[in-house]
This record gives structure tokens, sequence and C-alpha cells, in this order.
């Protein structure tokens, strides 16, 4: 079972406490009127602005899993929050991963003590998922060596911060990713915010349309490395940090939920009496039970790659099995990202979706906060890549069966009696999953093998989270009642799955135009 460290449980109830006495009270007025700056002050006083960064920097020297602890339990008050502090970490991470020494002096002990914010500007105003079409120009001065930054940039999470890395083209003549370079500007008057967006939810921090009129920038790390290298891991780090913040949803709307029916009188007895209310309540604490043991496994995997990369990229003479162990979490965690944060964000919308139902009537009224909930959730499985890209991102290494040695070490564990019997049915489906996924790879039909990449995705997750659950409940045994409900109703989902996948059909692919337009 994943455990936290004496440390990260101290940290957990600390933020745990900071949250309920600073951030939940100030939400719901975040929510009608933008970020509250005194949560910010706050989130100062109590060192988390720069508790991920290192301690030479004025950080708390936090690893992934504790990031992602701070992320989670401040999500429970406020997905705004968690959100601003998200987007100020990945600034604040590029600089000290990518950034030159002076950079790092210069920018990480501001952002440790939260004198500066920051902002991740990508997203350009016709160009989402696509960066590599980024237009926004980066040009020297040949006289002075001076960068300045021409262009829009749309969709900026906080995007009215003091410090902003920005993805923008370096390099005259170029069309795809290989011409980007990353940069750092700080707010002035050549960048205008020209618009804050007016959305569904996240109301407590701002969304942004940027207009770069030659905004004085600074170089940061090697040109042309903006998009293919920089970007890319960020993204993987933004996807995790995405995941604790729709755990943390999910965890709000469940308990809201379970308060509200078991406070509900309707026929002389409480509402989470009756099967169909605790159908759904037990339902959605499977799936946000789910949801939180990938979280964890995905960043002590994550912790795992970089410790090992650090050692081989920079420790004396690393040997060879320290090179497999930073080859196989490095496979791994690219594998268990993007899996972690469909997972996540889906069952953040379901599980709020669920709470209203049981609110009923009053649940879609802005007096409770499910409603809130909801909206909140819903932009966490589309931004910092939609479901449909997480699946892209995954397929490859479900095909290349990147995870069967952690599947078949969690599935060699000891498990007697019932847990036994579960771990035996739940390997029954991973026989069944390589033998989908034979199926796709020798049909040889790229179409093919797109239009089931989800389904052989979900399957892949209903194995490895199944043997998470397993594992946590031979540990501690108040588990195995959510492990064993996890198990019975993956085997019918996957099932369903698993037919569609090896029925072989390509019906959908020859007439999905005449489905759509008709």
């Amino acid at each position: 079972m994943f455990k936290f460290t004496e440390e990260q449980v101290m940290i957990r109830d600390m933020v745990r406490e900071f949250t309920k006495n600073e951030v939940e009270p100030r939400d719901k007025w975040m929510d009608e009127n933008g970020f509250d700056w005194e949560v910010h002050k706050k989130l100062c006083e109590a060192g988390l602005m720069g508790i991920h960064l290192p301690e030479q920097y004025g950080g708390g020297g936090g690893d992934a899993v504790m990031s992602e602890i701070v992320i989670n339990e401040i999500a429970k008050g406020s997905a705004s929050v968690a959100l601003f502090l998200d987007a100020d970490w990945l600034a604040a991470d590029m600089i000290y991963v990518h950034g030159s020494e002076e950079q790092k002096n210069t920018y990480l002990p501001k952002f440790a003590s939260g004198e500066y914010d920051g902002s991740m500007d990508l997203t350009e105003p016709d160009f989402g998922s696509d960066l590599q079409s980024v237009r926004l120009r980066a040009w020297q001065d040949e006289k002075t060596g001076q960068w300045y930054l021409n262009g829009m940039k749309r969709f900026i999470t906080n995007g009215c911060a003091k410090v902003h890395l920005v993805l923008a083209r370096s390099e005259e003549g170029t069309t795809d990713g290989r011409g980007l370079s990353m940069f750092i500007c700080e707010a002035c008057p050549q960048l205008v915010v020209r618009r804050i967006e007016n959305k569904l939810g996240i109301h407590g921090v701002a969304t942004t349309e940027l207009q770069y009129n030659d905004v004085p920038a600074q170089l940061c790390g090697k040109r042309r490395m903006g998009l293919i290298r920089y970007v890319m891991s960020l993204m993987n780090g933004a996807r995790v940090a995405i995941s604790g913040q729709a755990v943390g949803i999910a965890e709000a709307a469940y308990r809201e939920a379970r308060k509200y029916a078991s406070e509900r009188q309707q026929f002389k007895r409480s509402i989470d009496k009756f099967p169909a209310i605790y159908d759904m309540l037990s339902s959605m604490k499977v799936r946000l039970t789910a949801a939180r043991a990938l979280l964890y496994e995905t960043t002590r995997v994550v912790d795992l790659r970089n410790a090992y990369t650090h050692l081989v990229e920079h420790g004396e003479n690393p040997t060879a099995e320290e090179r497999a162990l930073q080859k196989y979490y490095n496979k791994t965690a690219a594998v268990l990202t993007p899996m972690c944060k469909a997972l996540a964000t889906e069952v953040a919308n379901s599980v709020a979706y669920d709470a209203i139902q049981i609110h009923g009537g009053t649940g879609f009224m802005k007096d409770f906060n499910a409603e809130r909930f909801y909206r909140d959730a819903r932009i966490t499985n589309i931004y910092e890549g939609t479901t449909q890209l997480q699946v892209v991102a995954a397929i490859g290494g479900v095909i290349q069966r990147d995870n069967d040695q952690r599947i078949h070490e969690l599935a060699g564990l000891e498990f007697t009696g019932k847990l036994a019997r579960l771990r035996d049915m739940v390997m029954e489906l991973y026989e069944d999953q390589l033998k989908a996924v034979k199926f796709v790879a020798e049909k040889k039909d790229p179409a093919y093998h797109d239009l089931m990449a989800r389904s052989l995705v979900e399957m892949e997750t209903y194995v490895f989270v199944g043997l998470l659950l397993l594992r946590d409940a031979a540990k501690c045994e108040e588990r195995a009642a959510i492990a064993e409900r996890y198990v019975l109703d993956s085997v019918p989902e996957f099932r369903k799955r698993y037919m569609r996948v090896t029925s072989g059909d390509v019906t959908l692919i020859d007439n999905n135009r005449d489905i759509i337009d008709y």
C-alpha cells in the first residue's frame, strides 16, 4: 500500500487545516468576485507558494508526491486556488529546470516568497493542442542582443501574473515545433491583457487573452527546444497536477453529497438509507478511491524517474542497473501520467454530476456548493490536454506493454482468501487485454487502432487500478470492500470494451459521415 512518510502526513494535516480555515470559506466569494489576494497572503505566510522549490532558493524542497498532497488538499477547498498554485509552480519549475543560473537566482527566491506569481503562455487563438503551429514571434535586436515578443496568446491561466513563460517562434521561416523556443518576460505596458474570459467555472483565477507588443524577454534554455523538449516535459508535470486538483474536487463533491444524503429526510428516514442513493454514494466513493490510488502511484513513479534521471545525467559513473531503472521508470511514468489524468478528471466530472443528482433540485441552486463543484470539475478533462489527447499519449505504452512489469509485481504480492480470488479475476482481464492489444496490432489498420485506443487505455486502467486497490486492501482490511466493489464493477465494463475492440467492426469508420451529417 502506498503510505505517506511522517513528514508527508504532517504536511497533509497542516494543509488540510489551512484549507479548512483560510481557503474553503473564501471559495464562494471568489466564485462571484475573482481571486482573493488575502488568500495569496496566507499562502505566502504558510510557506506554500514555494514548497515545491529547492531549499537553496527559499523553497520547501518538496517532491512530486508532496506537491500533489498540497494541490489535492487545497482543491478540496477551492479548485481556483489549486489552479493558481499549479500555474505559478509550472512557471517556476520551467525556470528551475531549464533556466540559467542567473535566471534561477533572480526569479526563484521571489517565486518562493510569493513576491512573484507566474503563468505559462502557450495557447494561441487558432492553436490549442496544436502547439507546433504557434505563431507568436520572438525577434532579437542584432545590436543589443535583446529579445522581443510580438503576437497573441489565449486561454492563459493567471494571465495577469508578474512573470510569464512564453512559447514563441524564434526561428524565421519555420512552421513546426523545431522553430519554437521558451522565453521569460515580466508584466509591462507592452504586455496587454485584452480580455478576461467569462468562464463556466474556476472563477477564482483569471483566464486571459494577451497581446504582446514588442515585449522585452529573455531566452530560457536553448533555442529550438521550447516545445520538443521543454513543454513536453512540462506537460507531464501539469497533467499530474491537474489530476490532483480533480481528485480534490471529486472529494469535495462526494463529501457534500454524503453529508446532504445523511441529513435529508424523506418518508421518515434519511435518503442515504435508500438503495438508489447508497448505490450512487458507494459508486462515487469507489471511483474517487480508485482515482486517488492511481494519482499517488503515478507521483511515486514520477519521483523515482526524476531521481534516477538526475543520477544518470549528473552522477559519477552511473551503473548499468541505474541506467536500466531510469529507462524503466521513464517508460512507466510516460504511460501512467496520461492514464492518471484521464481517470482522475473523468471521475471528477462523474462524481460532481452525481452529487447534484443526490441533492435533487437544491443541487441546481447556487445556495449549495454542489453546482459550483460541477462547474469547476468540467474544465479538468479539457485543459492540459483533453481526455482524448491523454489516450493518444497513453496508447503507445499500452500497445508496447510498458506496464507489464509493474502489473506482474502487483499480481505477485501475497493475497489470501477473497482478495486472491479477486486478483485472479483481474488477471483474467489482463490476459484478455493482451489478446485485445495483439488483435489491434495485427490488423495494421491505423484508423481502427485510433478508434479503439480509448477502449484499450480504459481496459488497461481497470486492470492496473484493480491491482492497486487489492494491494492496498491486503495491507489495510478496511479497504477490502472498496477493492471488491471496484473489481466487480470493472468486469462488465472491461468486457463491453473487449467485445468492441475484438469485434473487428469497421462500420463506424466507413459510415461516420453518414451518421454525423444526417
